[in-house]
C-alpha cells in the first residue's frame, strides 16, 4: 500500500503519542519535505506541539513537480500541495489529510483520503488502542482539535464505543 501523509495527521498522532500506529496500519508512509518543514515549524512555535519530533520511519519523498493547475489554489498550503503532488506521482492508495480544503482537492483528484479520526477508528477496531474517547478528549481539550458533537458521536459509534 502506498500512503502519503500531510502535516496535521502526523502532528496530532505525535501529540497523542501514537505515531507508531502509522507503520502498523499502513506499512511505509511517505511525506514530502514541505510536510516535515511545516511539522518542525509548528513543533518549535506552538506550545501545544513544543518538542515533538518528526517520526524517523516516515520516508521523506519530494514530488518531482508541484506545478499542476490545482496547485495554484489560494486555499491549499505548501504541505498539502506537495503531499497531493506526491500522491499523484506515486499513484498513492491513500492520502492522510485532515484539512477540509485538502480533502476536497484530494477527492477532486480521485485520491482516497483518511484523516486522524479514521486512523483512530481503524486502530481501535484492530485493538491497537484501548479507547478512542480518551484520545478525542485529549485532542479537544489539549490540542484545541475541534469537532462537531455529532461527528464525535459518529466516530465513537464507528469505533464501537457508543450505541
Amino acid at each position: 500500500m502506498i500512503v502519503v501523509a500531510d502535516t496535521s495527521v502526523i502532528l496530532n498522532l505525535c501529540f497523542l503519542g501514537h505515531e507508531a500506529l502509522l507503520p502498523v496500519l499502513f506499512g511505509t508512509v511517505h511525506a514530502p519535505p514541505e510536510v516535515e518543514a511545516e511539522f518542525m515549524r509548528l513543533a518549535a512555535a506552538d506550545i501545544r506541539f513544543m518538542g515533538l519530533a518528526f517520526p524517523s520511519f516516515i520516508l521523506r519523498t519530494a514530488p518531482k513537480t508541484t506545478t499542476h493547475a490545482w496547485a495554484q489554489s489560494p486555499v491549499l498550503h505548501g504541505g498539502e500541495i506537495a503531499a497531493l503532488s506526491l500522491a499523484l506521482e506515486l499513484r498513492a492508495d491513500l492520502v492522510l489529510m485532515d484539512e477540509s480544503e485538502g480533502r476536497a482537492a484530494s477527492i477532486a483528484l480521485n485520491l482516497t483520503t483518511m484523516g486522524l479520526l479514521g486512523i483512530l477508528i481503524q486502530a481501535r477496531k484492530r485493538s491497537l488502542i484501548p479507547s478512542v474517547a480518551a484520545l478525542l478528549d485529549r485532542l479537544e481539550q489539549e490540542a484545541r482539535f475541534w469537532m462537531a458533537p455529532s461527528l464525535r458521536a459518529n466516530i465513537l459509534r464507528l469505533a464501537g464505543e457508543a450505541p
